[in-house]
């Protein structure tokens, strides 16, 4: 009992400083989530952001007699409801600050920083009447669901994966809507998002990474997987600035400009040199995508890489052209975080599963929140794990390393191995001895003189 209180004290804290590090209130006031009648905004943010850690939905919790009597469940969900809230613009407030203030200092400047872009099933298969509720694919299980897609834009360095945005799409196509658009004033911000669940995946991608760069969070690539490796939207996104890299998927629709050729990608590997043996990298080539705007060719690199599950190959696209085989491969793996953050953002964030509301509104407001406890975990693992936030006793440690020199490191090997052979048999140590005299006898003077070697009897 007393390692349960301790844990949910800790767990406590760490939200408390959360909100209070990150300035969560102000950022609420900045994304136009104001009050509304008695009760602060950042108060019911906080209870609903501690939901998930009781291990309670909103029903269980207000039954037990440690709930919060002053806020209740109409409190709740006229806070999610509110159709006047930018919820977009908290994610990119919340994760550009965190990204400036506490991951870009602990990231060397040369690592490259990447945005990805995938989409993930927003399952409602038990609802009927839920706002903008669609029949979505699930590529996954090759069937149809009830519910939203779940458009995502991600931040990574390599080390530290955080949500920056999202899109809960619904159907561009009428007959796959089964409920349609609430009538809600044109001038909000509720309004916005519901017509943008209505486009297609590819344009919504094209506007997450511009918003997110214009909020001052940029990376130096886009990962996304194939669902998305159109040459339209690689040079789309080439127009705005952004490298892309991706993998590619064998259609027949779809061709690359290769030596006069427009080849598929089949027949692109096909006529390219493969490397012999059992090599990783199969081959690569330099490819044209298309022409841009202005009429100029689009030039990106392919790279064939071997599949270790089946007796084929894998295809990535770089469309920085300059990078190495082996750099973009290792990019591309990056690309991975996301699919750890869905997971944990629906088996242990309650994802999807808190709440039951009809609203459009609440649905993106909540995941938000989930979005936000993310951001936290996140924030808490890298401050943790990383020794460079240990601060000046991090640096102070690496002065002392620094101040060792290399003749004083070799000096106390040296010595070490001296107590280790002064345990061996004679006929053992004589030859070790006579070795480690011919090594000694080779070191330059100076440096034996620094080291004072004569007086080490070995």
């Amino acid at each position: 009992m007393n390692r349960i209180v301790a844990e949910l004290v800790s767990c406590q804290n760490q939200i408390d400083s959360f909100f209070e590090n990150q300035r969560i209130a102000q950022l609420l006031r900045q994304s136009n989530i104001l009050k509304q009648c008695g009760i602060a905004p950042v108060a019911v943010m906080r209870f609903i952001f501690c939901l998930a850690f009781t291990g309670k939905n909103l029903f269980r919790y207000l039954q037990t007699t440690d709930s919060r009597a002053e806020i209740g469940k109409d409190t709740v969900y006229r806070f999610l409801n509110s159709t006047h809230a930018n919820w977009r613009k908290f994610l990119h407030l919340l994760s550009a600050a965190v990204i400036r203030k506490h991951i870009v200092p602990l990231t060397a400047e040369q690592t490259p920083k990447v945005f990805i872009v995938d989409d993930s099933l927003y399952n409602r298969d038990r609802s009927k009447k839920v706002e903008l509720l669609a029949r979505v694919h699930d590529h996954n299980q090759n069937r149809y669901y009830r519910g939203f897609r779940l458009l995502t834009l991600g931040w990574s360095d390599g080390t530290t994966y955080l949500p920056v945005s999202f899109s809960l799409l619904s159907s561009g196509n009428k007959k796959n809507r089964l409920t349609e658009m609430a009538d809600v004033d044109k001038r909000t911000n509720g309004y916005k998002r519901r017509t943008e669940s209505l486009r297609k995946a590819p344009e919504m991608l094209k506007d997450l990474v511009i918003q997110a760069r214009n909020r001052g969070i940029s990376a130096d690539y886009l990962l996304f997987d194939s669902w998305f490796a159109f040459p339209s939207v690689i040079i789309a996104m080439l127009e705005q600035k952004q490298q892309v890299i991706c993998m590619l998927k064998a259609m027949k629709t779809i061709t690359y400009g290769y030596k006069g050729f427009d080849l598929t990608l089949n027949d692109l590997y096909k006529s390219v040199y493969k490397r012999r043996g059992r090599a990783k990298v199969l081959a690569s080539a330099l490819v044209e995508l298309g022409k841009n705007t202005e009429g100029e060719a689009v030039m990106a690199k392919i790279v064939f890489v071997r599949d270790r599950s089946k007796k084929k190959w894998l295809a990535l696209l770089s469309t920085d052209v300059e990078l190495a085989d082996e750099q973009v491969i290792a990019l591309y793996k990056r690309r991975w975080d996301i699919e750890v953050f869905f997971k944990i953002t629906k088996s242990y964030l309650n994802l999807a599963k808190e709440f039951q509301s009809r609203s459009y509104d609440a649905l993106v407001a909540h995941t938000s929140i989930v979005f936000a406890r993310y951001i936290m975990l996140a924030l808490a693992r890298r401050t943790s794990k990383d020794p460079r936030t240990l601060g000046s006793l991090f640096h102070a440690g690496c002065d002392e390393l620094r101040q060792v020199s290399f003749a004083e490191a070799l000096r106390l090997l040296l010595d070490q191995l001296e107590q280790l052979v002064k345990s061996f048999a004679e006929t053992v140590a004589a030859p070790i001895r006579a070795m480690l005299a011919e090594f000694i006898a080779q070191i330059p003077g100076l440096l034996r003189r620094s080291l004072l070697l004569p007086a080490c009897k070995i």
